[in-house]
């Protein structure tokens, strides 16, 4: 027998006497030998000589993985086909011939392949069950990503009848919920618990849900802990590396978002203004591929670029260790396409959540939170586990933002010429029942008014228009603007008179993006970190009357607003345009300075053994005490009693099982003495 393994078994093809067992095996040994292409070449050579073996589409289907590792993508969808044609029924081949549809950027023919195979599965086995879960996942996911909510939502709904307890499935049917607005978002199967699946949302979609903080921050450690329980850090591990003086700090950005997404749009001015002179900038981009003028913009910026999506997470952890990271800022946090497993590894000595994220990250690898005095107070600090730091504003402006040069006129917007204009902008999971409510009292009080939102789709525009029919508003006052590229978006701004904002998740950039108009905005800020970005916004453009204190006080000015005090309005929008140059929310000079005025703080106080511990206790007892409360049912965020519901539920777990001290709300007492409780007020 030839010593050459892979001449040795195509001799044996030749004679026919290579079994497809024997096949898969030789195959198997040359891919480990990093022999892949040979490995193809012999699943080839054996089907064109078995083509007609009942068990052909095993060799064709693992002919297609091999051509996919190869980069040809095309002979990989060509020999699943073929693996289709010799038996119909195999699940796997239509998940992966539907994802190579996608990825070619046939989405439509991908669904209906998913659809195939869920048609296909008619046996009631357990393989069987785990592949049409995953089909519909996959049906599901490119659903929602092309806006069809509804559809995407009757999926998920069939893979929860196979198993409700399924984590994935539960935090797509949560977005998917909100993204329709479709009130009460908690409502699920009979086979799982409201408070289960509340404990299964994801984080983000938390945010938008309640302004309930204490249960966003359990809910981030639950998650983390799910996603990160067998991340070792393994060789990338820096926690205990030194940050050397007499050079540059080496700052680490890792985002999926530096392109034109609404954290691009908010940071490219910021690596165009930092000092190359105190920092080095490395971005570690985890996004899809982009090409756009934002994009590129960063990556002229940056002085090191390093895209690190097709990157497993301990290669990607490997790679920002080998550029001895100082300070690794995590432009994620808990979003979309978000890296966490890499963060993990903990590849820098100090770890940071800013901007991506509008929360805690729950997690015992992120040191700090950046803030500001608005976002956090001090008294609010003890709903994160990171330590916070803070900049005048927050949030990072574009000063070279660019706007279509014409303004339209609202009749070619589809905008009453003679109306009040209210808007709102935000996306359509950020419109609770309780803000769509509040915004239904302004309208009803104000007849000569409109609301202008987003055109999110048909069915959930439907859906608002009867809901604001229910409320007494006729659905003909509620507007929809058509989605536009960005110049032409923002020159539209002006049409509107007043900018009203949502609770929990309020505006973020496209607050800026309003007040870069010289559009007012009204807000009301609540206690969580999406509940406060909109109020440190507006408060940093100039006009801190227009942050509401109370949902009484935010329907009654908006209706002032519209009515008796237009002269107000209109000053409103004149100190907007004037204060571009001279605002905190536009000094992005400004912020770069203080920005890295906190990353030479945090270097500062690793080198001397003072980088904080994430506070991460008890964080389980919050999580159970935020899900059993009914957010559907009233605004948690609104009570003034906040402490004292949580204070009275930890009292209650504690008689039944003794609770250790955390930094929060919990103390524990001496052995002779009631639980002492750290809180003084709601």
């Amino acid at each position: 027998m030839s010593e050459n393994p892979f001449l040795a078994a195509l001799q044996k093809i030749t004679g026919g006497a290579l079994a497809l067992n024997e096949l898969m095996a030789a195959a198997q040994a040359l891919t480990q030998a990093g022999q892949i292409d040979q490995a193809r070449q012999l699943y080839q050579v054996w089907l064109a000589m078995n083509g007609e073996h009942p068990l052909a589409f095993i060799a064709h289907f693992n002919c297609s993985t091999l051509q996919a590792q190869l980069g040809d993508p095309i002979a990989a969808e060509a020999s699943l086909q073929a693996t289709l044609k010799v038996n119909p029924d195999f699940a796997p081949a239509h998940i992966n011939l539907g994802s190579a549809m996608e990825r070619r950027g046939a989405a439509k023919d991908a669904v209906e392949q998913w659809k195939k195979g869920v048609e296909r599965l008619t046996a009631i086995t357990g393989d069987a069950i785990d592949y049409k879960t995953t089909l519909l996942k996959q049906i599901s996911r490119v659903m929602s990503d092309n806006q069809q909510h509804e559809s995407s939502e009757a999926a998920l709904v069939q893979a929860l009848e196979l198993n409700a307890q399924q984590r994935d499935v539960l935090e797509q049917y949560a977005a998917a919920r909100l993204a329709q607005c479709k009130w009460p978002i908690g409502a699920i199967t009979p086979k799982i618990s409201r408070a289960d699946f509340l404990k299964r949302f994801h984080p983000l979609s938390a945010c938008a849900y309640a302004d309930d903080p204490l249960f966003q921050l359990g809910l981030a450690d639950h998650y983390v802990d799910a996603l990160t329980q067998n991340a070792g850090a393994g060789e990338s591990d820096r926690r205990d590396a030194p940050i050397p003086q007499g050079r540059r700090l080496r700052i680490g950005y890792v985002s999926s978002d530096m392109r034109a997404h609404a954290v691009g749009y908010l940071m490219v001015n910021l690596f165009e203004a930092h000092d190359r002179d105190a920092i080095e900038v490395f971005i570690y981009y985890c996004g899809i591929p982009a090409d756009d003028e934002i994009n590129q913009r960063i990556k002229g910026a940056a002085e090191h670029w390093t895209d690190i999506r097709a990157l497993s997470d301990d290669e990607a952890a490997a790679a920002i260790a080998k550029d001895q990271i100082d300070i690794l800022v995590d432009v994620n946090g808990h979003t979309r396409d978000a890296r966490l497993g890499v963060f993990a590894r903990r590849p820098a000595p100090v770890i940071v959540n800013w901007l991506g994220y509008p929360g805690t990250m729950g997690s015992p690898f992120h040191h700090y939170i950046i803030g500001d005095d608005w976002v956090i107070p001090e008294e609010y600090e003890l709903y994160y586990s990171e330590k916070v730091l803070r900049l005048p504003c927050y949030q990072p402006n574009d000063r070279k933002r660019v706007v279509h040069p014409v303004t339209p006129t609202r009749a070619s917007a589809g905008l009453p010429e003679d109306a009040f204009v209210f808007c709102c902008f935000n996306a359509a999971h950020k419109i609770t029942r309780f803000s769509f409510e509040r915004w239904m009292e302004v309208l009803r009080a104000t007849p000569d008014s409109v609301l202008w939102l987003l055109d999110y789709n048909a069915e959930t525009n439907a859906r608002l228009r009867a809901a604001a029919e229910a409320r007494g508003v006729a659905g003909n006052r509620l507007i929809f603007a058509q989605k536009i590229a960005n110049p032409y978006h923002l020159a539209r701004y002006p049409l509107a008179d007043l900018f009203l904002d949502t609770l929990p998740y309020g505006a973020h950039t496209t607050a800026s993006d309003a007040l870069w108009m010289g559009v007012p905005v009204l807000t009301l800020s609540g206690r969580c970190f999406a509940a406060r970005v909109c109020g440190s916004l507006v408060r940093a453009a100039g006009l801190p009357e227009m942050v509401c204190d109370s949902a009484d006080h935010f329907v009654a000015r908006a209706i002032q607003l519209a009515g008796a005090d237009r002269l107000s309005l209109a000053a409103m929008r004149q100190r907007l345009l004037e204060g571009r140059a001279s605002s905190t929310l536009f000094d992005i000079d400004g912020l770069a300075r203080a920005l890295e005025g906190l990353y030479a703080e945090m270097a500062g106080q690793y080198r001397a053994g003072r980088l904080p511990e994430p506070k991460l206790e008890n964080l389980a007892a919050y999580l159970d005490i935020g899900a059993a409360y009914d957010h559907d049912g009233a605004e948690i965020g609104l009570i003034e009693a906040y402490h004292a519901h949580y204070e009275a539920a930890l009292a209650a777990r504690h008689r039944r099982k003794p609770l250790a001290a955390d930094a929060r709300l919990w103390a524990v007492a001496a052995p002779d003495e009631a639980p002492r409780r750290l809180s003084a007020a709601g």
